[in-house]
């Protein structure tokens, strides 16, 4: 993507954020719960991005983000830090590619200690292929219209002439 002078970036000091200091499998370990626990923020982040086309408009929905998850971290590691290290060394050993099928007790381990402390459900299987309806405060972005030409050909008036085809029928499926 080419960049104009009229384009102007944000700084650096508006982008820098602290950042989620975790490694895949932790990362892993915890997505059920933190994509539920963290929803409407990674909603509003991704409407944000789908209605305007410009990623430096969703900047402050992207911090957000970030501070749910941090957010979400921290109350882990004060109640269920045991029990998701356990999770997370058992996806990170157990297989080359991090399966969770040999994790399964541990899994549920995590996840007990997560309702119990935390009040929250591991979502079903399909909650995040489902359709989900998301309402926001942010105001509706104005539609736009197809684009209109200025020095667009005109069509040919309806009484224009037309002659026979040369080689047969204009319409190629109709013979």
């Amino acid at each position: 993507m080419g960049i104009t002078e009229d384009i102007t970036l944000p700084t650096e000091e508006e982008i820098t954020v602290q950042e989620v200091p975790l490694s895949g499998p932790a990362l892993k370990a915890g997505a059920f719960h933190l994509g539920k626990a963290c929803e409407f923020q990674n909603n509003e982040f991704v409407l944000c991005r789908e209605e305007t086309k410009d990623p430096r408009a969703c900047i402050n929905e992207g911090k957000e983000v970030t501070s749910c998850a941090l957010n979400f971290f921290r109350q882990i590691k004060k109640t269920c830090a045991d029990e998701f290290m356990q999770y997370v060394h058992c996806l990170d050993k157990s297989s080359p590619d991090q399966a969770f099928i040999p994790c399964r007790k541990t899994q549920a381990v995590f996840d007990k200690c997560v309702k119990d402390n935390l009040g929250m459900e591991r979502p079903p299987f399909d909650y995040y292929a489902r359709v989900h309806v998301h309402k926001t405060s942010r105001p509706k972005p104005e539609v736009e219209g197809p684009t209109v030409y200025e020095d667009a050909t005109p069509g040919l008036p309806k009484d224009a002439p037309r002659p026979e085809a040369k080689y047969g029928s204009r319409y190629i499926f109709m013979w």
